[in-house]
């Protein structure tokens, strides 16, 4: 998904010419296509389901049908998924000096400029597109829908946004839906919200592009109240700590973790809100601000950094992922601007188990992954001939001690053979 937005922002359509009207319309036109698109992709599968609803006897239950309508039924059950995928997305376009932040869904793009006295101001550009939003409530009140029951609702078609790329399910079959049958029109849309452009000229700071499961983690352990300005914190303690963007991402993301398990197993005030959470994803880009080594960001040029992370629910009736692009048009001589991403897979556990958690990370160069243990501990690298972990996230053994066992078997058997000289049993 987020390469496919990309492309649709960086093959000719932009160029420095454009004004912003040019620019707000090009992108709402690159989500239109991206949309368009996987409608098209989906064909074939609706084809397939459509027939094969035609097959499998209605009102019957599983157990009753017969070996073959059950095997079209496991098939037909897969296809459901296919179709009724969606994605939020939230890109963040920098051109001409100026930044334009395009959202869909409930992804979060925060700006942080430092002041001439060392403070972080803290701007929150995009909305989350939810029934808690007045301005979406409003906009779906018009299509003829009662917004004190989407209040009620909360979920729409199992997803809490009300702005969302595909979803098969939702956008054709809405009529269906008891909650939006009245709309005089599609409820659920791909339409971004489109802010920009923010002139970048004398800015020093940074742009934080996050996922719905990063931010609600954070709030779910701490409270909603000071969460971006938490968030912020966070970023610029690990920038003036770490010398590369993508380390940094990688504490606060693992940060952002520990504080959400450790609410959980305290038992206190918020441990009810921290039982799970969904992936976490991170995407940071400086401007002109300086890392520990003292590097500065260029705001012109640059290259894209897309990430695109799905995710399960299992309360969810829809299949989701979560987009972040950052889009730098090319002006000139290409030079590499400073992006990382990093993301974070894995639910909260039960007390007593230990979490494990896989965080994969982008930056210019590099894509590592690192596992997490119930230690609190950060993530630590191995060197590159370390043995990785396995689906489970454990490390398998590396080291023989076979020549121990005997030896110790040896000298401690006193007359009494042990089992296979594997030492003490």
């Amino acid at each position: 998904m987020s390469q496919c937005l990309t492309a649709e922002l960086l093959l000719g359509q932009l160029n420095s010419t454009h004004s912003d009207a040019d620019v707000r319309r090009i992108l709402s036109q690159a989500f239109d296509a991206v949309e368009k698109s996987y409608f098209e992709a989906i064909g074939d599968a609706l084809a397939e389901k459509a027939n094969l609803q035609s097959q499998i006897p209605e009102g019957v239950l599983f157990h009753q049908l017969s070996p073959q309508c059950q095997k079209l039924s496991d098939r037909l059950g897969v296809l459901e998924q296919e179709v009724n995928g969606g994605a939020t997305a939230v890109v963040a376009l920098i051109l001409n000096n100026k930044l334009y932040i395009a959202n869909v869904g409930t992804n979060r793009a925060l700006l942080c400029k430092s002041t001439s006295d060392g403070q972080n101001q803290v701007i929150q550009i995009s909305q989350a597109h939810t029934t808690d939003n007045e301005d979406e409530l409003a906009r779906l009140a018009q299509l003829g829908l009662d917004p004190n029951r989407l209040r009620q609702t909360s979920l729409i078609g199992g997803q809490s946004s009300t702005r969302r790329i595909g979803d098969y399910k939702v956008k054709f079959n809405y009529s269906d839906m008891d909650v939006l049958s009245s709309a005089k029109n599609k409820p659920i849309i791909a339409e971004p919200e489109i802010h920009g452009g923010q002139s970048l000229e004398g800015v020093t700071g940074f742009l934080l592009l996050m996922s719905e499961g990063l931010i609600k983690a954070l709030e779910s352990a701490h409270g909603p109240e000071q969460a971006n300005q938490e968030m912020v914190a966070m970023v610029a303690a690990e920038l003036a700590q770490q010398n590369s963007l993508e380390a940094a991402a990688q504490s606060v993301v693992e940060r952002v973790k520990r504080l959400h398990h450790d609410a959980f197993v305290s038992g206190r005030q918020r441990a009810s809100h921290c039982s799970r959470h969904e992936d976490m994803t991170l995407l940071v880009r400086t401007v002109n601000y300086p890392l520990a080594d003292g590097s500065l960001t260029p705001t012109q040029g640059g290259r894209i950094y897309p990430v695109s992370v799905p995710y399960s629910n299992s309360q969810s009736t829809s299949k989701t992922s979560v987009t972040l692009s950052l889009v730098m048009p090319s002006q000139g001589t290409l030079t590499n601007g400073t992006n990382t991403a990093s993301t974070l897979e894995g639910g909260t556990p039960t007390p007593g188990q230990s979490p494990t958690a896989t965080l994969q990370s982008t930056n210019t160069q590099t894509q590592s992954s690192s596992s997490s243990s119930g230690d609190g501990s950060l993530f630590r690298q191995r060197g590159s001939q370390a043995a990785q972990p396995d689906e489970t996230g454990r490390v398998p053994p590396y080291v023989d001690f076979t020549e121990f066992y005997s030896l110790w078997g040896s000298e401690h058997s006193d007359g009494q053979s042990t089992q296979g000289g594997l030492g003490p049993q």
